[in-house]
């Protein structure tokens, strides 16, 4: 029994929500002034994002922009089912966006000016893609009593994968730039075709809680949708 025929049931989502738009304006607002301070020489350090551990703000923007795409899957998923869209269709549109959104984001990134030998594959749009597409695959087969366990395993598997396994030459637990497993799984997938030569802040395991984050919207959606006062939720 999957999301769209389970118990969980809620009002039909109609139009569009102001407040998703809203979060989503405040968002996009933010990313354009992380990405155009103006001047590179005189940049506020809460624009700036993490050399590498930690965070500041602007390390918020990228997960709020999954976290929208999550609501969205679910208010636009659902809404197209219940209108009486099949199954094939939803799918194949989940297909073409994804490959649409993945290929904008090598374009952007790499033509006209990148050698082939080093352009970079991994990239935001493409974790967006990536993202949208699994998100969209397990809200549609699984209820959102089994997406919350999902988010939960691949955040316990991240971690474990991070504390537990080392990456050749390094010690287990090792969370630098070289000695991360994350970062040696990017090298030896891409290998020169990252950010930077020892990671990508887009790469291969991160993405795990990217996903995680992808499926907190998703199932806010599911929130959103069921039959509360506007206060309420």
């Amino acid at each position: 029994m999957d999301a769209l025929t389970g118990e969980h049931k809620g009002t039909p989502a109609t139009g569009r929500m102001t407040s998703l738009d809203v979060f989503r304006g405040i968002t996009i607002a933010g990313m354009i002034l992380v990405n155009n301070p103006g001047t590179w020489d005189a940049i506020y350090s809460p624009l700036e994002h993490s050399k590498w551990d930690g965070w500041t703000p602007t390390d918020l923007v990228f997960p709020f922009f999954l976290f929208i795409v999550g609501v969205s899957i679910t208010l636009a998923l659902a809404r197209r089912a219940e209108s009486g869209g099949s199954r094939r269709d939803l799918y194949l549109k989940i297909v073409r966006r994804t490959a649409l959104i993945f290929a904008i984001g090598l374009l952007l990134s790499d033509f006209p000016y990148n050698d082939p030998a080093t352009f970079r594959i991994p990239g935001v749009l493409q974790r967006i893609a990536v993202c949208y597409l699994f998100a969209s695959v397990i809200f549609l087969n699984t209820t959102w009593r089994t997406q919350a366990v999902i988010v939960a395993t691949l955040l316990l598997a991240y971690w474990a994968i991070l504390v537990l396994v080392p990456a050749p030459g390094f010690a287990a637990g090792d969370l630098s730039m070289a000695g991360s497993i994350a970062s040696y799984v990017d090298r030896g997938v891409f290998g020169r075709h990252t950010w930077k030569p020892l990671y990508d802040p887009e790469g291969i395991l991160s993405t795990t809680g990217a996903l995680a984050t992808t499926l907190c919207g998703v199932l806010t959606g599911h929130f959103l949708r069921t039959r509360r006062e506007p206060l309420e939720k």
